[in-house]
């Protein structure tokens, strides 16, 4: 940001989290409380970074096992002779979204709290 910008900056979504990441203003004058308030901020945000980039890169990898053990399950090539990426239907991948939001049931649970 400018050295004369007197507010937070949200930039564009991190490409492994989807989190839009912030640079916080520190006001000139800042006091105590207010140094505490943001520093929580900040170590909440990156607490928040972790999570979802690892949790989003566990989710695209058993996506893809997923549709792979399916494909081949049905004796599918991952991609049809056009180079087209094969996919699955609504319901397979129904299977999958259920399965993985069960499996980190805990995890969810332990993040918003």
């Amino acid at each position: 940001p400018p050295a004369h910008s007197r507010n937070d900056w949200i930039g564009p979504p991190d490409k492994h989290s989807n989190l839009r990441p912030v640079i916080f203003y520190v006001p000139p004058e800042e006091s105590p409380l207010e140094r505490r308030l943001r520093e929580a901020r900040q170590e909440a945000q990156a607490c928040d970074q972790r999570f979802w980039a690892r949790h989003n890169r566990t989710f695209r990898q058993e996506k893809e096992e997923f549709i792979y053990s399916r494909l081949k399950a049905k004796g599918v090539e991952m991609r049809d002779e056009t180079g087209q990426k094969a996919t699955l239907n609504v319901e397979e991948m129904a299977d999958f979204y259920k399965d993985f939001l069960s499996k980190n049931f805990r995890k969810h649970m332990e993040y918003n709290r």
